[in-house]
């Protein structure tokens, strides 16, 4: 079984005395929050601070859940439009309204994590699938989106500030793995820290 190891992390701003030395919080207002990382799971923490990409954060998404850098999506909320933080190639390429079929809209609409994985069978938004990384070959299609996860990021007073999605892309579904309950709880956990990343609310 692997071991655990507990990652704190405090919701309320540090305060400084008169002296300019950090204060005790008050508990009254200070909410400490104390969540259990399991193995697998730590070295998110060396990409939730300053001064990291959010190229960075998605190759140790990928890392984390075996799959390409570029089969990972991160989108910020931003006047009711998610827009495309990573890949960033789609940067660029406009932003997905509240109000479409998209799988990140319905997911940032509902505040709840979803997993596909006969995703190629569900109705939904294709047309960021088919746009090419400028360093593709002009003459290969992209790979069609198989199996996919979707999970809202959530701030602290459970307001939707972006929406985190994990693929597996394959010309054939049999070339995809499907993803597991145990994936989805552990993306879910993952998306509880990155509400205050700097690579999600500074790129």
């Amino acid at each position: 079984m692997a071991s655990k190891v507990r990652y704190s992390l405090c919701l309320a701003p540090i305060q400084t005395g008169a002296t300019g030395l950090p204060m005790t919080p008050n508990n009254d207002h200070a909410m400490m929050e104390e969540i259990v990382l399991p193995e697998h799971l730590l070295p998110i923490g060396s990409v939730l601070g300053q001064g990291v990409t959010a190229l960075e954060l998605c190759m140790v998404l990928a890392k984390i859940f075996r799959v390409q850098y570029t089969e990972v999506a991160l989108l910020r909320l931003e006047g009711g439009l998610l827009r495309f933080i990573f890949p960033d190639y789609l940067r660029t390429t406009g932003a997905i309204p509240l109000s479409s079929k998209a799988v990140a809209a319905h997911t940032a609409l509902s505040k709840k994590a979803e997993i596909f994985n006969n995703f190629a069978r569900v109705k939904h938004a294709s047309i960021f699938e088919t746009i090419k990384p400028e360093n593709k070959d002009e003459a290969a299609a992209p790979a069609p989106i198989q199996k996919l996860m979707s999970v809202p990021i959530l701030d602290r007073d459970s307001a939707v500030v972006g929406v985190i999605q994990i693929s597996r892309k394959a010309l054939d579904p049999k070339y995809a793995p499907d993803f597991s309950r145990e994936d989805l709880h552990d993306l879910e956990v993952i998306a509880g820290l990155l509400s205050t990343a700097p690579a999600l609310m500074t790129n």
